[in-house]
């Protein structure tokens, strides 16, 4: 297959101008390269197309792929990992990962938290603080723990993330508020185990790679995956392989699935999960666009540390997206039919 490869290049980003952190979600050159030549071992021929306006110039330019291998993050707007597969759905061109409307609610942790408690999926109680002046946790007990409500890498998140008091709680909120331009979530803090849980395949086909425990070293931002944890993951943190002999992980990878196909996730992923104080496990948030960096992403280690190579990964991605192609060759076929037909101006 002809192969697109869609991604955010941070070197690009930051030659513009942009900063460390909020270019923090997006790829570095080797996991292009990596994703690339796995892509090739496999038989197919990628074809890099860059970010999302780099994509649309390639379409109007009439440029077309059997299938698009998608890791745009955007960085604008709290739907912006939905744009690069709804301007694809635009033109009928099946891409890897999930569509708009998952990638769109995903991203926004409230929303993704209501949908799954209407599934008995266990999550922790929250609020969603828009208005700098209105900022409620009534009915949360401290400690509580405060996040942008849109933002991945651990972006906004440090030590003082948990908060013991109303006072905290207003000066911190009103920093995120500004600093990120979006809501801000408020959740009960959760004291116990931290796993990230790896998943392949789309709906009853979906199933569990494996999981990773969080361990914190000595140095690291105590109680807390923020930011500087994981940007200097191999000083601060141990990934430690856990399997469902563990009746806490065996629970934490049942919950991890069943939010996974509640939410219609597709291909691959990673779903994050934290104990209570009770060591019951809960949800935090889905990753349908987890990083893909063969060394330092956490759904490749994990792969690593299951024995599966960075191309057998791949390869399980694209087996799990090409079961859509069959089905848009004919929406693309008719598309074009339509830019033959369609004249702009009046």
């Amino acid at each position: 297959m002809i192969i697109g490869l869609a991604y955010d290049l941070r070197s690009e980003y930051l030659a513009a101008g942009f900063g460390e952190e909020e270019t923090g979600e997006f790829d570095r050159e080797e996991t292009i390269d990596a994703i690339e030549s796995a892509l090739r071992s496999l038989g197919h021929h990628p074809e890099r197309i860059g970010n999302a306006r780099q994509l649309v110039r390639a379409l109007a330019s009439g440029r077309r792929w059997d299938l698009v291998f998608n890791i745009c993050e955007g960085m604008y707007g709290i739907a912006r990992e939905a744009q690069v597969p709804a301007v694809l759905e635009a033109y009928g061109i099946p891409c890897t990962f999930s569509d708009p409307l998952v990638m769109a609610l995903s991203l926004d942790k409230g929303r993704t938290k209501a949908v799954l408690r209407q599934q008995a999926v266990p999550t922790p109680d929250y609020r969603v603080v828009t208005d700098p002046e209105r900022i409620d946790a009534r009915g949360l007990d401290y400690p509580l723990f405060l996040k942008p409500l849109a933002e991945g890498t651990g972006k906004g998140i440090d030590r003082s993330s948990i908060i013991d008091d109303s006072e905290s709680l207003v000066r911190v909120c009103r920093r995120l508020l500004t600093e990120f331009d979006q809501p801000v979530l408020i959740e009960t803090f959760l004291p116990g185990r931290e796993f990230t849980v790896g998943l392949v395949g789309t709906g009853a086909n979906a199933s569990v790679l494996g999981t990773l425990e969080i361990i914190l070293r000595e140095g690291a931002e105590d109680r807390v995956y923020s930011y500087e944890n994981k940007e200097q993951c191999e000083r601060f943190v141990d990934y430690a392989l856990v399997t469902a002999d563990d009746p806490v992980v065996a629970e934490a990878e049942r919950i991890a699935l069943d939010a996974w196909r509640a939410l219609d996730c597709r291909d691959a992923g990673r779903v994050d999960l934290r104990c209570d104080g009770s060591g019951r496990p809960q949800f935090l948030e889905v990753n349908p666009l987890a990083g893909l960096h063969p060394r330092h992403s956490d759904l490749p280690m994990l792969c690593a540390a299951i024995g599966m190579e960075y191309r057998g990964l791949i390869e399980r991605i694209i087996g799990s997206a090409s079961e859509r192609i069959a089905a848009w060759r004919p929406r693309e076929a008719a598309l074009r039919r339509l830019d033959g037909n369609t004249a702009c101006g009046s």
